[in-house]
């Protein structure tokens, strides 16, 4: 069973020893329509503007203002039109988060990859640069999958965390470690145990 979560940040537990954790608020969702399968259409509200094609699917599915975003999403055996029951995070002992990473822009191959680069002292002129990419004689070519510099970050990453406790009143979930993405990042949370 999947969640539509929002990343509040990470704080740590008191007690000895001390144990970083990430908090994590499910997004209010209203399941629209249920397949058979087993995934669901689910209306939330992502703190964007609404256009038109929004609009079209708010009448079709009637649902309000507040939720401005569809989403297939997994959902449990039961499951019918309304309201997202998040019961089952109470229970829920291992979870698989899915975040994007931050974004870290047009990288180097030293912040990217983890190259060496260089000697630091004078007199040469390599710095920070890659280097030589390409073979000799055979196959003459620049190989696919080359480790160069790009865009580095904003990937879809997926860890496993153990939950420490949910509080239900307000849809906070407390997982163990770290969890990819900024503040306020949008993702995914699915059951494992």
């Amino acid at each position: 069973m999947e969640f539509i979560v929002e990343k509040i940040g990470m704080s740590r537990t008191v007690g000895v020893p001390s144990t970083p954790v990430t908090l994590l608020k499910v997004v209010e969702s209203k399941v629209c329509e249920v397949r058979e399968d087993g995934k669901a259409l689910v209306a939330y509200h992502s703190g964007k503007k609404i256009n038109k094609a929004i609009e079209g699917q708010q009448k079709k599915f009637d649902v309000s203002k507040e939720f401005n975003r569809f989403k297939t999403i997994e959902v449990a055996e039961g499951t019918e039109t309304g309201d997202l029951s998040i019961a089952p995070l109470a229970e829920a002992k291992v979870i698989k988060s899915s975040f994007n990473s931050k974004g870290r822009g047009f990288s180097g191959g030293m912040k990217r990859h983890n190259f060496a680069g260089g000697p630091a002292s004078h007199g040469h002129r390599f710095g920070r640069r890659i280097g030589s990419i390409g073979m000799c004689e055979w196959p003459g070519r620049v190989q696919p999958g080359q480790k160069m510099p790009g865009q580095y970050g904003n990937t879809k990453i997926t860890v496993k965390n153990e939950v420490i406790s949910f509080d239900e009143e307000n849809g906070i979930l407390i997982l163990k470690g770290a969890v990819p993405g900024h503040k306020g990042a949008r993702g995914m949370v699915r059951i494992v145990k």
